[in-house]
């Protein structure tokens, strides 16, 4: 018989202001702890996690910037200096790869972690995995990891005052959920009910992104908390950390490699995970030869949440800088996942058609 094992986050909270209950939380699982983030997230979050640990009681041993990338050199630096403080609880703050990072030092440790995204730009802050990259930013592996956070606060006013840019990235990973679900289905049919229930998470992204999405990040380009900001704050985050908690096997598809093949490079490595994935969506669709009504309505949707259309719009790039793209994306392992092989001539005829449709919007 086969075997299934989830961990899911212990648990989340989203709203305005959730991160008042953070001290009482953090004090149910450890007294010591170590706050670990990037530096822009630190300098947003130390105020009131300072005060509301020591109102707690909970001794704040040290805050560490997480070393700018998800690591083996800084996973393994954090949990040396986590195990010398004699840390109780790992607190997580910051974006994907800061999240991720601290997730892993939590996990090698067996030490619980909380999580606090500062930017709704991806799941991390919920999944029990980590997206690993070498000193330079190149992309490694995906790494499962054996837990899951024990706390994820989603405090929808410290995420409003984010720049918009990173709600348009969370945006366009999200939809991912749906547009690599279907693609991937086409190849690896979901049939158990772990995989039915993923798909199903992945729609439910996307109809929560695109009722929702455009007005979310029209308020936050205001600094603007609202109702449907909290909507899709639930789909970046406990939807999608569903869909992927639920997949137990592929769940990524053309969108994930040509963000891979971002990673190799230099002019477009930092521009935002959630962002070029949300531009190979766009490439995705054209690889599975829809038609143009459909490509222009899903544009439409991905210009109305912030999500670039054109690689003009990314990145100045040369034929090489391209090339060289274009070759690492195609030999991503998730580009296997589509129905069709992905040649390299087919994703510069994806790439060129969506950039002809986006000059008819």
């Amino acid at each position: 018989m086969s075997q299934l094992q989830l961990a899911f986050p212990a648990r989340v909270l989203r709203g305005a202001g959730v991160l008042n209950q953070l001290g009482a939380l953090c004090a149910d699982l450890g007294h010591r702890a170590l706050l670990i983030g990037g530096k822009q997230a630190l300098r947003a979050v130390e105020t009131p996690v300072r005060a509301q640990l020591h109102a707690a009681g909970v001794e704040l041993l040290a805050q560490e910037w997480f070393g700018g990338e998800t690591s083996l050199t800084h996973i393994t630096r954090l949990a040396e200096m986590a195990r010398q403080l004699q840390a109780e609880v790992i607190i997580g703050v910051g974006g994907g790869k800061s999240l991720d990072t601290c997730k892993a030092v939590a996990a090698q440790l067996r030490l619980p972690v909380i999580t606090i995204p500062t930017i709704a730009a991806t799941c991390s802050a919920v999944t029990p995995l980590s997206i690993r990259y070498d000193d330079s930013g190149n992309f490694v592996d995906i790494f499962p990891l054996p837990q899951a956070p024990a706390a994820v606060f989603i405090d929808s006013d410290l995420l409003a005052n984010a720049p918009p840019r990173w709600l348009a990235a969370g945006l366009g990973d999200t939809l991912a959920k749906w547009y690599e679900f279907r693609a991937v289905s086409q190849r690896h049919p979901a049939r158990s009910g772990n995989a039915l229930s993923s798909l199903a998470h992945s729609k439910i992204c996307y109809d929560v992104i695109a009722e929702h999405g455009p007005d979310a990040y029209a308020a936050v380009q205001n600094g603007n908390s609202s109702a449907a900001l909290d909507q899709v704050l639930d789909a970046i985050f406990t939807w999608a950390g569903l869909t992927s908690l639920m997949s137990n096997g592929a769940h990524a598809a053309a969108a994930h490699a040509i963000y891979e093949g971002f990673t190799f490079c230099d002019k477009t490595r930092e521009f935002g995970h959630g962002l070029l994935v949300g531009f190979g969506n766009l490439c995705l669709l054209a690889l599975e030869n829809r038609d143009d009504a459909e490509l222009l309505q899903e544009m439409a949707l991905a210009r109305a949440c912030g999500v670039p259309l054109t690689l003009a719009q990314i990145a100045p790039l040369d034929a090489q800088e391209l090339a060289l793209i274009v070759h690492e994306s195609v030999r991503a392992p998730d580009m296997e996942n589509m129905s069709e092989p992905v040649s390299e001539a087919r994703l510069h005829e994806a790439i060129a058609r969506v950039t002809a449709l986006a000059a008819r919007l």
